[in-house]
């Protein structure tokens, strides 16, 4: 066990935590081809932030920027592409899905390595969770588009916006039912998600709370 006097700072995720959620509110009360493809930047930079603020060695910080550097303008040209249509854009959105959940592990294992817990490891692990909603997201994202059939039942309609609102109450487990999957693959990741999202609340964000002390306890 890590010395008290020697253990590392937690890293600073409110500026994080503040960039998912108004990357999270930009997309739902703004459409567009500019607003998804802003929002592709603040998700890369999201990620950044969780790599500045994890242990990963230099050498693997240097590889995951250059990736993430070149990995932007790859998804505009497939986004962007007549040539590639609907795959393309399937592919872009399985990139960010990839690039999110780097982002939620790195900030996972980060938070899980401090035996005390601040006020800014709950803003740690309340990113990881906007972020597991938010790669969902574009999971969902990606079964429409590499898919031959609608992905709502109903005649739904298939949007950021909506991939956005079906899966943060699929991972909160709300079930309003407005929206449904028509698909298995679909109803699959559903499913997956709100797995997720009940062991993600009953162990990571809980056991957080729970040992929480603000700094006087500390001092104490």
């Amino acid at each position: 066990m890590i010395p008290r006097h020697q253990e590392p700072a937690p890293g600073r995720y409110g500026a994080l935590l503040l960039l998912l959620i108004v990357s999270y509110l930009m997309s739902a009360f703004f459409s567009g081809r500019w607003v998804e493809s802003l929002q592709v930047v603040l998700f890369t930079v999201a990620g950044v932030l969780a790599l500045r603020n994890s242990t990963v060695p230099r050498r693997a910080v240097r590889v995951l920027l250059v990736a993430a550097f070149f990995g932007v303008p790859v998804f505009f040209a497939l986004s962007f592409s007549k040539a590639t249509g609907d795959t393309g854009t399937g592919v872009a959105d399985i990139w960010i899905g990839l690039v999110l959940l780097a982002s939620a592990a790195l900030i996972v294992r980060r938070v899980l390595g401090f035996g005390t817990v601040t006020l800014q490891s709950i803003f740690g692990a309340l990113s990881a969770y906007l972020i597991v909603g938010l790669m969902f997201a574009a999971f969902f994202a990606a079964i429409d588009h590499l898919g031959s059939g609608p992905f709502f039942a109903s005649g739904q309609p298939a949007n950021t916006q909506t991939f956005q609102y079906f899966s943060f109450t699929t991972l909160t487990t709300l079930g309003y039912g407005d929206f449904t999957a028509l698909g298995n693959s679909g109803r699959a990741v559903a499913v997956l998600e709100a797995l997720t999202g009940q062991v993600f609340l009953a162990t990571l964000v809980a056991r957080l709370v729970a040992a929480f002390r603000a700094p006087a306890d500390r001092q104490d």
